[in-house]
C-alpha cells in the first residue's frame, strides 16, 4: 500500500518536527463475537494524540492501516477522510505549536499475526484477542507517529463482550462496561499491547526488599486459552519469572519499571515472544501439551528471562531507529543466557547456547545478506527482515566477547549507568560505547568497529610444531576471513590442549587464555606443553568464531570424540564438525557416521537434538543424492539401536523416538503403527498426543495413513493444535492432487490463518517427494512478486522463503534462481534479499554434495 513502508528518513524528519505528549486510545471490539454474515472484519478505534510540532504550519503525517476512517479532526478542525487519508497514512497540515489529532476509524481483525489478531478456537467456540505490532503494526489498531523515537505515555480503554477480561501494558479494571487502564510511562508506540477474551488467568506476586529498605511488590499474572489451561505450569513459569527479577534487580540497580508483570501465552503467535512492557506475549507452544524434554523446558526459559532483559534494554531505553535493533536484542539475548544459568535451575545454558543459538548466527553470518550487527536499515521492510541470526545470536555471542574483553563488573557497571542516563529516552551506539569506556578503561571504538561494525565470522586453526622430545615448540592460531568481509578481528580465546587418559577419557590438561590479533598469534604460555591429541581453540567458547583443527585433532575427533568429558568442550566440537559439513569441507555421510558413533554417548539432551536436527540436514541438503538411501537406511538403523538402548522412559528416549519417527524408511513404519493402535512398544515409551501427531506425519508422508485416518486423529484431537497437526500431515501426503491443493491454498488464497499458512508449507516439500514438487520450482519464480505484492509481510517471508525449491537441488535450479534475481533487479530490496539468501543454501547445498560424493572416490 502506498506510504506503508516507512523510510529512516521520513522518520527522522518527523521526530526532528515533533514531539508526543500522550494518546488516549479507546477500542470496541464487542464485534468480535455474536451477530451475523460471517466473521467480522473490523472493530471501532479512536485515537486521540497530544503533540507538539517545532515548526508551526510545517505538514506532517500520522499512520493508520485500516479499511476505512470515519472522521478526523485536527486541533478542532474537521479533515474530509477522503481527501487525507489513503490507507496508511493520513496528511496533517498547517500544524500548530500544539496540536490535538482525533481519528475515528474502522480498523480490521488479523488473520496474520499482525495487528490485532482474532482466534476462533475449535474446541469450544471461544473468541480470544491480542496485539502483535513490532516493528509497526500497531497502526493496524490505532492511529500513531509509528517509530520507536516518538515516545509517549498512553492511555487505553476497551469496549469487550460479556464475560471477556482484557489486559494492556497498565493495571486495569472494568467500570461501566469499559475497561480502563493505568497511563504507561513514555514507551513507544510497537511494545503498546491489549489482550482481550475468556483467557485462563493466574495470579502470583514478586516481592523484594532492597538494601535501603525500600520495598517492591510486582503484581504477576499468567494467562492462556482455556483449552490449555489442564497443561499449563503456571508455577514454573512464575519460578523463573521471580528468579530473573531477583538476577535483575541484583543487577542493574534500577527496579523493575512498569508495575505489574502479566506474560499471556497466546494463539497462532509469529514469534517466540514479545516484550510489551507488563504484558509479555508469547506463542502458546510454550504450554506444553505432551511429554517434552528439559531442553524445552530450558528454551522456555530463556524466553521468558530474554523478554525480561527487555524490559531495560529496550522498553525503559529503546534504539532511536531499527539500525540499533542490537542494543535491545543482542542484549537481550546475552542477558537471557547469562541470567538463566546464575538464577536458574538450568545451569548448562552456555552448552545451548554454543551449540544451537551460535549456529544460527554462523549461517546468517555467510549469507550474502549478512551485514554487520549495527546495520543499514533503510524502511520498515528491512527492520522486519533484521530479526536475525545477526541481530540476535551473533550480537549476544559479541557482548559474550565484550564481557571477556572489558570484565564482567565493568560490563554491569556500564549497563547500569546507561538505564539511569537514559531512562524512557532513546539511544544509538555511541552512548552505550561511552558508558563502556568510563566503567572499563578500554577503547571501545576500536572494538566497535571490529566486532559490530563490520559483516562476516573469522575462522580460527591450530597450528602446532613440536620438538625432538615430542613436545609443543610453538603452537599458533591461525585466523582467516572470508574474501567477501576480509576483516581480521582481536579475539580473547582460551586454547585447550586436551589427551586421553589411562582410562580412555579424553580430558584438557592445559589451558591458555590470550588475545588473538592478526593472521597469525604464537600462544607462548603453552610452549613446552606434552603434545596434545586435540586443540580446541575457542575453549569456554569466548568468541565468535568458526573453530577449526588440525589434522591431528580431527583424526582425534572422529576416534574419540564420546570420550571428551567436558558438555562444553565437546558440544563446542560438534558445532565445528557441523560448520565443517556445511563448509564443504567434511563430507556429509562423515559427519552422519560421526553422529551414529557418538550421539548415543552424550549427556546434554538439547546437544542431542540438535546432533539430530544436524544429521537429518546433512542427508537432505549436503549428502550425495546417490548416497541418500543408503545414508537414510543407516539413519534408521542407529536411531532405533538407540531408542530401545536408552533407559526406560527417560527424556534421551523420548528424544530418540521422535528422531527415529523422522528418519525412519519403510522397515520401521511397522513400529510407528503399532505404536499408534497399541500393538506395539517400546519399553517406558510414553505415547502421548503429540507423539502420535508425529507418528502419523511420517505415515502420512510416506502413504501409509491418508485422510481417512487423520481425520479421527482429528476426532480424538479435535484442538487448535490438533488442527495444525492435521493440516500439516494433510499435506505431507504423496499425491500429485494433495500438493496441488496445498500450493494453491497458500499462494493462491489468503483465506488460511498464518499457523495454518505455517502448516501447509511444513507439509508441501517432504525430502522423499522431491518429483513431487518439482514442478513448483517454476511457478514459485513466477508466483513470488505477486505474491510479496499482495500479501502482508509476514505472509510474504513465510511463501518466499518457505516455498523456495531448495528441495529441487540441481544447477539448474540454481540457474533459475540467478535468472529471476537478474530479471528481478527493482523488486523490493526485502523480497530479494529472500531469495538471495534461499540461492546461497542452495549454492551450499550443491557444493557440501559434491564434498561427500569426492569421499566415496
Amino acid at each position: 500500500m502506498p506510504g506503508e513502508n516507512l523510510s529512516r528518513d521520513e522518520a527522522q524528519e518527523r521526530a526532528a518536527l515533533l514531539s508526543v505528549d500522550g494518546y488516549e486510545v479507546s477500542l470496541d471490539v464487542r464485534s468480535a463475537v455474536g451477530g451475523t454474515g460471517g466473521e467480522p472484519r473490523t472493530f471501532r478505534s479512536v485515537t486521540t494524540i497530544r503533540f507538539r510540532c517545532s515548526d508551526p504550519g510545517a505538514t506532517s503525517f500520522a499512520d493508520l492501516v485500516a479499511p476505512s476512517v470515519t472522521a478526523v479532526s485536527l486541533n478542532g478542525r474537521d479533515l474530509d477522510p477522503s481527501e487525507v487519508f489513503d490507507g496508511a497514512r493520513i496528511v496533517l497540515e498547517d500544524l500548530a505549536a500544539d496540536n490535538e489529532l482525533v481519528v475515528d476509524a474502522q480498523c480490521a481483525y488479523s488473520r496474520t499475526g499482525e495487528g490485532l489478531h482474532r482466534f476462533v478456537d475449535p474446541e469450544d467456540g471461544e473468541v480470544y484477542l491480542y496485539t502483535q505490532y513490532e516493528p509497526a503494526d500497531s497502526r493496524r489498531v490505532f492511529a500513531n507517529f509509528e517509530q520507536p523515537d516518538l515516545k509517549a505515555p498512553f492511555r487505553f480503554e476497551v469496549r469487550a463482550p460479556e464475560g471477556w477480561t482484557v489486559w494492556s501494558n497498565g493495571a486495569g479494571e472494568r467500570q461501566d462496561g469499559v475497561w480502563r487502564f493505568a497511563e504507561t510511562k513514555p514507551i513507544s508506540t510497537y511494545i503498546t499491547a491489549v489482550v482481550a477474551g475468556p483467557y485462563h488467568y493466574v495470579t502470583d506476586t514478586y516481592e523484594r526488599t532492597f538494601e535501603d529498605g525500600t520495598r517492591l511488590e510486582i503484581p504477576l499474572g499468567a494467562m492462556c486459552r482455556k483449552g490449555l489451561a489442564p497443561y499449563f505450569d503456571a508455577d514454573d513459569v512464575f519460578l523463573v519469572t521471580k528468579q530473573g527479577l531477583d538476577f535483575f534487580h541484583d543487577h542493574f540497580d534500577y527496579p523493575y519499571p512498569f508495575g505489574k508483570y502479566d506474560q499471556a501465552f497466546v494463539p497462532e503467535y509469529n514469534l517466540g515472544a514479545m516484550e510489551n512492557p507488563g504484558l509479555v506475549t508469547f506463542r502458546e507452544e510454550f504450554i506444553f501439551r505432551g511429554r517434552v524434554t528439559q531442553a524445552s523446558y530450558e528454551r522456555r526459559a530463556n524466553v521468558i528471562l530474554h523478554e525480561m532483559a527487555h524490559m531495560w534494554f529496550g522498553d525503559l531505553v529503546t534504539m532511536v531507529w531499527w539500525d540499533d535493533l542490537w542494543l535491545k536484542e543482542s542484549f537481550a539475548d546475552f542477558m537471557g543466557t547469562f541470567s538463566m544459568v546464575e538464577a536458574t535451575r538450568f545451569t548448562d545454558g552456555w552448552i545451548t547456547f554454543a551449540n544451537n543459538r551460535k549456529s544460527w548466527a554462523y549461517r546468517a553470518d555467510q549469507l550474502p545478506s549478512t551485514h554487520p550487527v549495527t546495520a543499514d536499515i533503510r524502511d520498515l521492510e528491512d527492520a522486519k527482515l533484521n530479526f536475525d541470526g545477526i541481530t540476535y545470536a551473533k550480537g549476544a555471542s559479541v557482548l559474550k566477547q565484550l564481557v571477556a574483553y572489558a570484565g564482567r563488573d565493568a560490563f554491569l557497571e556500564g549497563a547500569r549507568r546507561y538505564f539511569k542516563r537514559n531512562a524512557y529516552g532513546n539511544t544509538r551506539l555511541g552512548d552505550l560505547l561511552s558508558v563502556l569506556e568510563e566503567t572499563s578503561g578500554r577503547d571501545m571504538g576500536g572494538w566497535a568497529r571490529s566486532w559490530l561494525q563490520t559483516a562476516g565470522v573469522n575462522s580460527l586453526t591450530p597450528q602446532v610444531l613440536l620438538d625432538a622430545d615430542g613436545r609443543v615448540a610453538e603452537l599458533a592460531v591461525l585466523q582467516e576471513a572470508a574474501e567477501s568481509h576480509p576483516q581480521l578481528r582481536p579475539h580473547r580465546v582460551a586454547i585447550g590442549l586436551y589427551r586421553r587418559g589411562q582410562e580412555g577419557a579424553l580430558e584438557r590438561y592445559a589451558r591458555a587464555e590470550t588475545d588473538v590479533d592478526g593472521a597469525r598469534t604464537v600462544v607462548a604460555e603453552l610452549a613446552g606443553a606434552e603434545a596434545p591429541e586435540l586443540v580446541l581453540v575457542n575453549d569456554a567458547d569466548l568468541t565468535y568464531c568458526k573453530t577449526r583443527f588440525d589434522e591431528t585433532s580431527l583424526a582425534t575427533l572422529r576416534a574419540a570424540l564420546g570420550d571428551m568429558t567436558d558438555p562444553l568442550a565437546r558440544a563446542l566440537c560438534w558445532s565445528a564438525l557441523w560448520n565443517m559439513t556445511r563448509d564443504a569441507l567434511l563430507p556429509a555421510r562423515e559427519f552422519i557416521d560421526l553422529v551414529l558413533k557418538f550421539a548415543g554417548r552424550e549427556s546434554d539432551i538439547g546437544v542431542l537434538q540438535m546432533l539430530h536436527a544436524w544429521a537429518e540436514s546433512a542427508l537432505t541438503h549436503y549428502a550425495a543424492p546417490e548416497w541418500r538411501e543408503q545414508g537414510s537406511r543407516l539413519l534408521t538403523q542407529g536411531a532405533a539401536v538407540e531408542l530401545y538402548a536408552a533407559d526406560h522412559g527417560s527424556e534421551h528416549q523420548l528424544a530418540w523416538a521422535r528422531f527415529f519417527a523422522r528418519v525412519t524408511d519403510e522397515p520401521g513404519f511397522e513400529l510407528l503403527t503399532g505404536l499408534l493402535d497399541g500393538t506395539a512398544t517400546v519399553g517406558g515409551l510414553q505415547v502421548d498426543q503429540e507423539l502420535r501427531w508425529a507418528l502419523l506425519d511420517t505415515l502420512a508422508t510416506h502413504g501409509v495413513v491418508g485422510e481417512k485416518e487423520l481425520a479421527a486423529e482429528l476426532v480424538r484431537d479435535d484442538t487448535a493444535s490438533g488442527r495444525r497437526h492435521q493440516v500439516r500431515c494433510l499435506a505431507a501426503r504423496p499425491s500429485a492432487a494433495v500438493k496441488a491443493q496445498a500450493w494453491a491454498s497458500v499462494v493462491e488464497s489468503d483465506t488460511l490463518s498464518n499457523a495454518l499458512v505455517e502448516a501447509t508449507i511444513a507439509g508441501f516439500g517432504r525430502p522423499s517427494q522431491r518429483e513431487l514438487t518439482a514442478p513448483y520450482a517454476e511457478k514459485y519464480f513466477a508466483a513470488i512478486e505477486r505474491v510479496w505484492a499482495q500479501r502482508s509481510i509476514q505472509i510474504g517471508m513465510n511463501v518466499v522463503s518457505g516455498l523456495f525449491p531448495s528441495l529441487q537441488d540441481s544447477p539448474a535450479t540454481l540457474d533459475a534462481t540467478d535468472a529471476w534475481l537478474s530479471a528481478h533487479e527493482d523488486a523490493p530490496p526485502a523480497l530479494r534479499r529472500l531469495v538471495l539468501e534461499a540461492r546461497d543454501d542452495l549454492a551450499r547445498s550443491l557444493r557440501g554434495q559434491a564434498c561427500d560424493a569426492a569421499a566415496a572416490k
